[in-house]
């Protein structure tokens, strides 16, 4: 019952925080914002998440995950009161930082709670879930906000999306005595140091930290690209769509596709794939031609994330897998914050083909990474 409850969480969580990306976003557009305050708005959300995950990570240790799902419940709660009550632009600044903190309490203590809940052999059904499920409330989130204030207006749409924390901690109250606590003595027994020693622990975060650059990148570009391919809002829509659903499908297969292939050996081809995919977008101007290159994208890096996590979470010290999963989503913040500034620059200077190959080199070397480690795997056994 403990994982179906954990899945619910993600259902009703992640969809809360989309859903309130979306409606924060517009309702200060119709609120007059400029764009210049909306971009201060979007960096809000990830401001704790980058500041806090590995903090955080290290609490779901020492004090389970109950409490911190209430906490990041209760925070996502009163991220939409507050616009629903104080309707000006600068409510919405710490609306949407309370959303990223209960983004930050929420993902790490739920992916941790993943793998805590699995046995070795259910570690890859059970991540591959967690992946659809969070993939899923990326289509429902903005959905859900979209119609919603088509019905009902702005003000009236935080109140739903307020409901969904509420029925979070409501799922909580009832149920969550079934979810493992912390263990104190295993957080203590280590320093904090000892995970960065972790020779396996670091080669999985440059690998997690280049499939984040590679797929925002991409979801980053493919826009900017295809405007300057003169293709209409709705083809470039339908392109990234197709990345989308590419990564939907494959996650589907990929606890078969792990009983055929070691996982840091599957890493390495999909970040293979992923290159190609890279390397493909500035030969193609149509739609359709960048939309299957995009399918292809989406094929490669859509397994990149569930497999770092699950790699991640095996590879970490017993009772300290929160921190090691904080630490990963630290990382991989910072690299959403940095990359698209740094790789921004690279485009003014050198044009859009540059940008893609550049990548497609990266995500090469991301091959190499998860590479090495399957061949030190395979020496091992």
């Amino acid at each position: 019952m403990a994982i179906y409850l954990t899945l619910a969480l993600v259902f009703f969580s992640f969809v809360g925080v989309s859903a309130a990306r979306v409606v924060l976003t517009l309702y200060s557009l119709e609120l007059g914002a400029p764009p210049s305050v909306v971009g201060v708005l979007g960096g809000m959300f990830y401001l704790f998440p980058l500041l806090l995950s590995w903090p955080i990570g290290s609490l779901a240790d020492r004090l389970g995950s109950r409490p911190l799902l209430l906490l990041g419940a209760g925070f996502g709660a009163c991220a939409l009161l507050l616009p629903y009550f104080v309707r000006n632009v600068h409510a919405f600044y710490v609306a949407a930082a309370l959303s990223g903190l209960s983004l930050a309490f929420y993902h790490v203590t739920l992916q941790n709670l993943t793998g805590i809940l699995s046995k070795p052999h259910e570690r890859a059904r059970n991540f591959s879930n967690f992946s659809l499920v969070g993939a899923s409330t990326n289509l429902v989130g903005p959905l859900f906000a979209g119609f919603s204030i088509d019905h009902s207006g702005h003000a009236v749409t935080c109140l739903y999306i307020a409901a969904l924390s509420a029925v979070a901690i409501a799922i909580l109250l009832m149920w969550g005595r079934v979810l493992p606590g912390g263990n104190p003595p295993a957080v203590h027994a280590a320093s904090t140091l000892k995970t960065l020693g972790n020779r396996e622990v670091v080669r999985m975060l440059g690998a997690s930290s280049l499939v984040q650059l590679g797929t925002d990148l991409f979801q980053f570009y493919i826009p900017i690209y295809g405007h300057a391919m003169a293709l209409s809002a709705s083809a470039i829509g339908a392109v990234l769509a197709t990345f989308a659903g590419a990564a939907f499908v494959v996650r589907i297969f990929l606890p078969r596709l792990l009983k055929w292939i070691a996982p840091e050996r599957l890493l390495a081809y999909s970040f293979y794939v992923g290159a190609t995919g890279f390397l493909l977008v500035p030969f193609f101007a149509s739609a359709v031609m960048l939309g299957l290159v995009a399918f292809l994208f989406g094929l490669g890096m859509g397994i990149g994330t569930p497999l770092t996590v699950m790699l991640m979470f095996s590879r970490s010290t017993e009772g300290r897998s929160g921190q090691t999963l904080g630490l990963r989503l630290t990382v991989n913040n910072s690299v959403r914050v940095l990359g698209p500034i740094i790789f921004g620059a690279v485009g003014s200077a050198l044009g859009l083909p540059p940008v893609f190959w550049i990548n497609a080199a990266l995500l090469g070397s991301g091959g190499l990474i998860a590479r090495s480690g399957a061949k030190q795997t395979s020496s091992t056994e």
